[in-house]
């Protein structure tokens, strides 16, 4: 059975960087991504990846902020979040959708059918 475990999470002062990690276990991805859901709002994405073709898409909130990475070694990937703002705090989950078809932009959260179990992000101003 398919797991994502998720790591990273923390808090920090506004301008400050984190790195979340997600390493999957199970079935190679072809797509993976990572959205964040703040309370009381919608849980929106934030970046994906498709290991295939290497191509990253990123929500305008972050872009020029957040990097992603992966290492197929150990089938994990990363989220690296820099300059931090008090709006990109929430919970963060990382995704991946199983087969082989391709995502060349942000997927929907129903577009994915296995999910980390989220890390909490805090950044205070």
């Amino acid at each position: 059975q398919e797991r994502l475990l998720e790591s990273g999470g923390g808090s920090v002062e506004a301008g400050g960087s984190l790195r979340l990690s997600c390493r999957i276990v199970g079935t190679y991805n072809r797509c993976k991504g990572w959205f964040r859901q703040a309370p009381g709002k919608q849980r929106e994405g934030v970046a994906s990846i498709d290991s295939d073709s290497g191509r990253i898409s990123y929500a305008d909130s972050v872009k020029g902020r957040f990097t992603v990475s992966k290492d197929d070694i150990s089938n994990s990937e990363y989220l690296q979040m820099n300059n931090l703002k008090p709006e990109d705090a929430a919970m963060y989950y990382c995704a991946a959708r199983t087969g082989p078809l391709p995502c060349p932009y942000l997927l929907q959260p129903y577009e994915y059918d296995t999910w980390g179990q989220g890390t909490q992000v805090t950044v205070s101003s």
